[in-house]
Formats: C-alpha cells, sequence, structure tokens
C-alpha cells in the first residue's frame, strides 16, 4: 500500500466526519442534549486526527500521481494550499470540540459558550472542507472540473471532424 492508496482511504473522513460532526452539533443545541452535543464533539475530534493522517500522506501521494497524464502539478498545488487552510481551521475546531468535551463533561460555565464557539468554527470548516473535497476530486475525476468538455457534446474542430451519417 503506498501513500497514495492511504490518502485515498484516510481523506474522505476529516470531510464527512466535520459534516456529520456540524449536524449532530446543531440537533444536540437545538435539543439542548448534551449528550448529542458530545457525539458531536467527539466527531470533531477524530475527524481533526483523520485530517492530521490526511495530511501525512498527502506529499506521497503528490509524489505519485502529479506527473500522471490529465493530473498536473497546477491541479495539485491548489488541492495543496485548500488542503492546508482546511486543515489548520479543522484543528482549531477539533481543538475547540476537546475544550466543549471538558467543559460540558465539568459543566463548567462557559460550556455554552464553547458550543456556540465550536458550532461557528465547524460552520467555517464545512465550507472549506466542501472546497478541498472538490479539489482533491478533480485531480484523478476531470468531469468534475470546471473546464471540462465531455466528447459526446464537444464541437468539431474543423470540417475534417464533422461525422456525416
Amino acid at each position: 500500500m503506498n501513500d497514495a492508496h492511504l490518502h485515498m482511504v484516510v481523506n474522505h473522513f476529516p470531510i464527512i466526519g466535520t459534516i456529520f460532526g456540524l449536524g449532530i452539533l446543531i440537533a444536540g443545541i437545538v435539543m439542548k442534549n448534551n449528550a448529542v452535543k458530545n457525539t458531536a464533539y467527539v466527531l470533531l475530534i477524530i475527524a481533526a486526527v483523520f485530517g492530521f493522517a490526511s495530511m501525512s500522506t498527502g506529499e506521497g501521494a503528490e509524489e505519485l500521481v502529479e506527473d500522471m497524464p490529465s493530473v498536473g502539478k497546477e491541479i495539485i498545488h491548489e488541492h495543496e494550499e485548500l488542503a492546508e487552510k482546511f486543515v489548520l481551521v479543522l484543528y482549531v475546531t477539533g481543538a475547540f470540540a476537546l475544550l466543549s468535551l471538558i467543559a460540558t463533561a465539568k459543566k463548567h460555565a462557559k460550556a455554552n459558550l464553547f458550543s456556540w464557539i465550536t458550532l461557528l468554527l465547524a460552520v467555517v470548516t464545512v465550507v472549506l472542507a466542501k472546497e478541498v473535497g472538490t479539489s482533491g476530486g478533480e485531480v484523478r475525476h476531470t468531469e468534475i472540473r470546471e473546464n471540462a468538455v465531455s466528447s459526446e457534446i464537444a464541437e468539431p474542430q474543423n470540417e475534417m471532424e464533422i461525422e456525416i451519417e
């Protein structure tokens, strides 16, 4: 198993874990249920751990795919830049989730404030997760790139390419 394979295995959880963590945290806040909020905090913490694993395997994955046809260094660089921003915000979100978990467990007076801060950070993290996930998908899935052209709908470039039935 190489770094590209490992990266593909671990890179989805920081994104999906953050999305689920946000949804569960919203439910916990609305329901005023600490057990539900704690579940969200744990998910956000685990997402941050997997973010570290994803970043640790990303460089090795880059080396393996950057020279492949239809990939290129530019698209990898864009993904890497977005991933670096995402993971920093994810780490802060995970840290606040840990702080919120501890504050809730100790029934700290600021536990509710920490919940709201974690919620705000999780929203920002999900927005960045969408961006990094899309850019990562574009690395190998050329069909989702902004400039993708389907061969079925492409216009002929000259008269020689026009088929006569």
